[in-house]
């Protein structure tokens, strides 16, 4: 294959990623995988990098849209964000210690409980009805961002989508407040993660820079249209992303 066609693949799986992960996160779901497939020759760690350089560029455009149409409770944001960075950095050691292959099965059954109860309950996320006010706010939405900041630096995928459905099932956020608030601490955490990977060097700037333009297409393009749709149009962009998930992680059960 040409470099041109490369280049015109990779920035149009970038733009679907952003558009995805600005509305109900898992863009790495989607961004990921054609790493892997267009670039072969990458390590795992330079794709995981360079998704990561691109995914933040989208994540930040999705957030500072989000933060002007709907706003953002910042205080919340800020400690989940900080909790999950510090947990997925945490993870990552983790991942070295016991493989994250052993607790898969527990999660793919977790996650697909999880895609039958939205199904069912019709009317989950709808209306923004948050179930804690102030300091218990916080440190909920700080568990929640440990959690999930933990499951990212351990396991990985899909960590966008399941902080959105920890925010609205456990928070009581409605999806358009929960994909809000999980743009600000998904960049947060991503940006810590960042760091680590620019000082050693791994992400591929060549390939990189044009997916970051195009992912902050997406992103804007993603978030403008979560806002006009409302929670109904999120909520089934979140059950196909639930769906993609279950896949990866059976594949990653079954066929290794």
């Amino acid at each position: 294959m040409s470099e041109f066609w490369l280049y015109f693949l990779i920035c149009i799986g970038s733009i679907f990623a952003g558009f995805i992960d600005a509305v109900v996160g898992g863009g790495g779901l989607v961004q990921v995988p054609i790493l892997l497939i267009l670039f072969p020759q990458f390590s795992h760690v330079q794709v995981i990098a360079t998704n990561r350089f691109a995914s933040l560029a989208g994540t930040s455009v999705a957030a500072f849209h989000y933060i002007r149409s709907i706003g953002v409770d910042a205080a919340v944001a800020a400690t989940a964000g900080i909790a999950s960075a510090i947990t997925a950095f945490g993870g990552t050691f983790v991942m070295k210690l016991i493989s994250p292959e052993t607790f898969k099965p527990i999660l793919l059954f977790v996650i697909v409980l999880l895609a039958i109860y939205t199904f069912i309950k019709k009317d989950f996320g709808i209306d923004h009805l948050p179930k804690y006010k102030g300091t218990k706010m916080l440190l909920v939405c700080g568990c929640i961002g440990a959690v999930i900041g933990f499951y990212n630096g351990f396991i990985g995928p899909g960590t966008g989508s399941l902080l959105v459905f920890s925010m609205v099932s456990v928070a009581g956020m409605s999806f358009i407040h929960a994909s809000s608030s999980s743009k600000i601490i998904n960049a947060i955490a991503d940006a810590a993660s960042l760091i680590g990977f620019l000082l050693s060097k791994s992400v591929v700037f060549k390939i990189a820079i044009p997916m970051m333009v195009c992912n902050m297409l997406g992103g804007y393009i993603g978030s403008k249209t979560a806002i006009l749709k409302g929670n109904n149009f999120i909520r089934y962009i979140f059950l196909i992303v639930i769906i993609l998930l279950i896949l990866r992680l059976s594949k990653d059960i079954w066929f290794k």
